[in-house]
């Protein structure tokens, strides 16, 4: 299947082939169709899936027609609302069709301006639009078609209630399509709220934590050693841009100027940094100028910047959906990615509890970086290897031929070639072998099905 065979009016097809698309994703074969339909429409897919498009082609496809007039779509986040709207006037340009990102931190006069001289798509945060609504200020924007993206991001920002609201002030007779990653039940609701006879379609499934076009590997480690990981793992992996995740602002701010520190070309981005620079960081990331982003979930949102080809998860995401939206910022668009987790000892079994829940194929990895100095614990292993070999006769008689009056400097040789024929001295590690994590699988396994008994027992009580 080609964009073709969706009969887009002959200008909003010539942008689609000036943006280099060639096959529909999977949600936009899906969506595009219902769409042009008319139909209300409820999508589930995860950001970088091509969604914008699938929404966007046809609500340019139906304005190019003269079928509709506007169309708003509302997004969680300003970089989003940017994004979306940047993207939307990219594939209509040459049909004359303008757009315009409605957002707070920024003077109302030149939005209210524009839209009342007419801009035909408005892509929006709720806070500002609500805002705008109440105000009167945007009566005359009376939109037929009516996009609700990353709506479960927009129920973990707190929206979903400026969302309500934004809806009063919308025509009744409207189309209206909601788009997801994930469907708890509040979204569900609103949808059923808001949508009439909705056609559900979902392209998430798993395939987004089992994309074969990224590389999914993790590093149990001590949890002193998670700087030293990250900065060895960023030396030699062969990165174009790297986005690394913490969990807590401050743990952003901290690594931030730690990787500065040590000359890496990193920045940090959460939600306490001032708008302006927000977008500076952005822009500057987008374009390459910055090759290392750290960020929280949160500040992360909604973002889709191209040629991302390594997450980092500095720590373990809080649930296993965090998880699956984390990797999918790299391995899009066919392009191959990695995603690389380290977790200590103590959250190995919550790493487990992901993988099992998103059946993600990650695979053990241990970081050994040539010419690192041989560690205590390497040292107290070779003690051990030593003291529990059995001396056999044949070595006597060696030590008595070759160093009968040194056997010190004899043995200082031997165990420098131990330790070239070992090839560990030459190393330096960082991560915890299958051998080891096997035994704390195995721990972790007895312990949940203690966990079991112990419930099947209470009861039977």
């Amino acid at each position: 299947m080609t964009f073709r065979d969706f009969d887009l009016h002959p200008e909003v097809a010539k942008g689609v082939r000036i943006a280099g698309f060639k096959e529909p994703s999977p949600i936009q074969k899906e969506a595009i169709p219902v769409i042009l339909e008319g139909r209300d429409l409820v999508g589930q897919a995860h950001t970088g899936t091509g969604k914008t498009a699938a929404f966007g082609l046809p609500i340019l496809d139906r304005i190019a027609r003269g079928e509709i007039e506007r169309a708003l779509v509302i997004t969680p986040t300003r970089e989003l609302a940017t994004q979306v709207s940047d993207e939307l006037y990219h594939l209509g340009r040459f049909a004359g069709i303008r757009t315009l990102a409605v957002y707070g931190g920024v003077g109302y006069g030149r939005q209210i301006a524009l839209i009342h001289r007419g801009v035909q798509i408005v892509v929006a945060t709720p806070g500002r639009l609500k805002d705008l609504y109440q105000k009167g200020k945007i009566d005359v924007f009376n939109p037929e078609i009516v996009v609700l993206d990353e709506a479960d991001e927009m129920l973990d920002m707190g929206f979903l209630d400026d969302v309500r609201e934004i809806f009063e002030y919308i025509p009744q007779n409207r189309q209206t399509l909601l788009f997801s990653a994930t469907m708890p039940e509040p979204i569900k609701e609103l949808a059923d709220t808001l949508l009439y006879d909705p056609e559900f379609v979902s392209v998430v499934g798993e395939e987004t934590a089992k994309n074969v076009d990224i590389e999914q590997l993790y590093y149990v480690i001590n949890e002193n050693q998670r700087d030293e990981a990250i900065v060895r793992l960023l030396e030699t992996e062969n990165y174009n841009k790297a986005l690394v995740f913490c969990r807590m602002k401050r743990e952003v701010d901290r690594l931030a100027e730690h990787l500065q520190a040590l000359g890496f070309n990193a920045a940090g981005l959460h939600g306490d940094i001032d708008q302006m620079e927000r977008d500076a960081i952005v822009k500057s990331y987008r374009r390459g100028e910055i090759r290392i982003l750290i960020a929280t979930d949160v500040a992360a949102r909604g973002l889709d910047i191209k040629n991302v080809t390594h997450v980092f998860n500095y720590h373990i995401p809080f649930d296993p959906q965090s998880y699956v939206h984390r990797i999918g910022r790299t391995g899009r668009a066919g392009k191959r990615g990695r995603a690389i987790t380290l977790v200590s000892t103590e959250e190995f079994r919550e790493l487990q509890r992901i993988r099992k829940e998103v059946g993600a194929q990650m695979k053990l990895a241990i970081l050994r970086i040539e010419g690192g100095a041989i560690g205590e614990e390497q040292l107290e292993l070779l003690a051990q290897k030593i003291d529990e070999t059995s001396i056999q006769p044949l070595a006597e008689q060696l030590v008595e031929r070759i160093a009968p009056e040194n056997r010190e400097a004899f043995l200082t040789k031997a165990i420098s070639y131990i330790l070239d024929r070992e090839d560990f001295a030459t190393y330096e590690r960082i991560g915890y072998d299958e051998e080891e994590l096997e035994r704390m699988l195995r721990e972790y396994e007895e312990e949940q099905r203690k966990a079991q008994s112990g419930k099947k027992r209470r009861r039977r009580r």
